[in-house]
Formats: structure tokens, sequence, C-alpha cells
């Protein structure tokens, strides 16, 4: 098990993974983030579970997470983890305008967004990295 004090830095080191894993493939494969968003528009079961999901994630980031005012990184990940759960909450509320807003908003999804997704993975593996 964690320490406590371990915890946002676990978190984070996820939280980078996701982000890497997900850029990368978008990389290897162009154009599946913006087929995706296209599915979130169009599919309600879609943007339901997803909601849903982010709800729960985010929430339980937030709740697991130690509260430490002195600790950006805590502070960070509490923030990251109430938006999760914000962002669920204005999913299932209104999906659509929402994910259109979404789309709107990214423009055309391109190689640029993945490469920035890949460096705040890099970055978040590297700041849990140095706390371990």
């Amino acid at each position: 098990m964690a320490h406590a004090a371990d915890i946002p830095a676990w978190i984070a080191l996820f939280m980078g993974l996701y982000a890497l894993g997900a850029s990368v493939g978008e990389l290897r494969s162009p154009g599946s983030w913006a087929a995706m968003l296209d599915g979130f528009e169009r599919n309600e079961a879609l943007r339901f579970l997803t909601g849903i999901v982010l709800l729960a994630l985010g929430a339980t980031i937030y709740l697991v997470n130690p509260w430490n005012p002195e600790d950006w990184l805590a502070v960070a990940v509490t923030i990251m983890g109430a938006g999760m759960a914000l962002e669920g909450v204005v999913m299932l509320a209104f999906g659509r305008p929402f994910m259109h807003f979404a789309s709107q908003l990214l423009g055309v999804v391109n190689r640029v967004w993945a490469l920035m997704a890949a460096a705040l993975g890099v970055v978040l593996i590297c700041l849990a990295a140095l706390r371990f």
C-alpha cells in the first residue's frame, strides 16, 4: 500500500502513462481522436457512460488524494480530480452541446494535440519519478 505522501505521485504517474499512451495511439493511427470525438457527439449512450466514468474517477481521485496545501503536486492532483468530476457532471447534463463545444474548441485534431499530450505525459511521469 502506498504511503499518503506518495499518493499524488502515483496518481500523476498513472495520468502521465494515460496521456503518453493515448498520444502514441493517435500518432500511430492519425485521425482516431477525431473519429472518437465524432462518435461521442453522435452516441448518447457513449456520452452517458463516459460521464459516469469521469465523475467516478474524478471523485475517487479527489477523495483519495491527501490535501496538503504545502505540496503543490497534491494540490494540482486534487484540482485535476475535481475538474474530472465536474466534467463528468457536465457531460451527463449537457452531453451533445458539451461535445460540440469541445470539438469546436479543439478544432482540427492533428499531430500537434498528440505531441502536446505526449509532452504532458512525459512531464507527469518525470514529476512522479522525482517524488519516489
